[in-house]
């Protein structure tokens, strides 16, 4: 695009030297007008050309991380994912753990969460109930049972009506599929986007989104069925606690690896590379705010899937500050 229009500048220069030997001036002026317009407009062509991308963040699983609200003010996040519900599948009663944000047995439960999340929403950024997570106890054991979790979260959390909504009266954006244990591996989950996704299709106005948290091992054990059904708007593959895959000085080239193999083999419209925010929110995958900038977003930058980074979790990033670090690189 820059040699284009270069090429363009020059044509119009030469132009303009052409029309300067002609006698008429109102010519010149003409000339100079919109070669005076080409020179405004062309940084904007730069501009459009790197735009920046975003940051997703999980928020819920520790109470010293602070509000909802607080997380949304701080505007680094494009995406929070509310973590987790942690029960749900084979016959059991959904339940969420915010930790200690809140006790979902209690009177009230999590329902005040709900003004942060429209907080949120009102500054633009999308709030997604995140399912599954490291712990918990949850599994899909067929598409039935799928499909009866998939009613639960639309009438839970989505568009759908119940009159014991866990986090109250808000409508979040979509859910998150953070799936890292259960049996029958992904069998079910591709049943679970189905349903979930015919509801979107069937609402007019607010648009759901489906999100995921696979592994980057390819294919991820749990969530493969899923995302090859091609209905997930965000893919954020965990780099960490993973050696093979994760990015390391040793590791360079595996990394690379994963990711070509993630972004030209599932069909999604975003990829985001996952991180954790502090040595110490993971066991291995921390990667230097200084790395990032240098080595690894310069990477990713080269494909055309890639619009940003997430994170686990909030607490660790307000502990480091390293979306604060890497957000003007992102």
């Amino acid at each position: 695009m820059v040699q284009y229009l270069s090429s363009k500048s020059s044509k119009i220069k030469s132009l303009c030297s052409a029309q300067q030997a002609d006698p008429y001036h109102i010519a010149m002026a003409t000339c100079k007008f919109f070669f005076t317009i080409f020179l405004i407009i062309f940084p904007s062509f730069l501009l459009k050309s790197d735009a920046r991308g975003e940051i997703a963040v999980y928020w819920g699983q520790n109470e010293q991380e602070g509000t909802l609200t607080k997380t949304c003010n701080t505007r680094r996040y494009a995406y929070v994912n509310i973590a987790f519900l942690s029960t749900f599948g084979n016959g059991r009663n959904p339940k969420i753990n915010l930790a200690g944000h809140c006790d979902p047995d209690s009177a009230n439960g999590c329902r005040r969460v709900s003004n942060g999340i429209k907080n949120c929403q009102g500054q633009g950024i999308k709030v997604m109930i995140s399912i599954g997570g490291g712990g918990g106890s949850y599994t899909l054991t067929s598409d039935g049972d799928a499909t009866a979790v998939a009613d639960y979260i639309w009438n839970n959390f989505l568009g759908g009506w119940s009159n014991s909504r866990p986090l109250g009266d808000a409508v979040l954006d979509g859910v998150d599929f953070d799936i890292e244990q259960g049996q029958g591996g992904s069998a079910h989950y591709a049943a679970l986007a189905r349903r979930l996704s015919a509801y979107n299709n069937r609402r007019a106005g607010k648009r759901f989104y489906l999100t995921a948290a696979p592994q980057c091992p390819f294919p991820d054990h749990w969530l493969n069925g899923a995302l090859r059904t091609g209905l997930f708007d965000c893919v954020w593959i965990q780099f960490y606690n993973n050696p093979s895959c994760e990015y390391s000085y040793r590791n360079r080239g595996g990394f690379r690896r994963a990711w070509r193999q993630w972004t030209s083999s599932i069909p999604a419209r975003k990829f985001f590379v996952g991180l954790p925010a502090s040595r110490s929110a993971a066991g291995s995958g921390y990667i230097s705010p200084e790395t990032m900038r240098s080595e690894v977003l310069p990477f990713l930058k080269g494909f055309e899937g890639y619009r940003g980074v997430m994170l686990w979790d909030r607490y660790n990033d307000v502990q480091s500050g390293f979306s604060s670090a890497i957000k003007g690189s992102v």
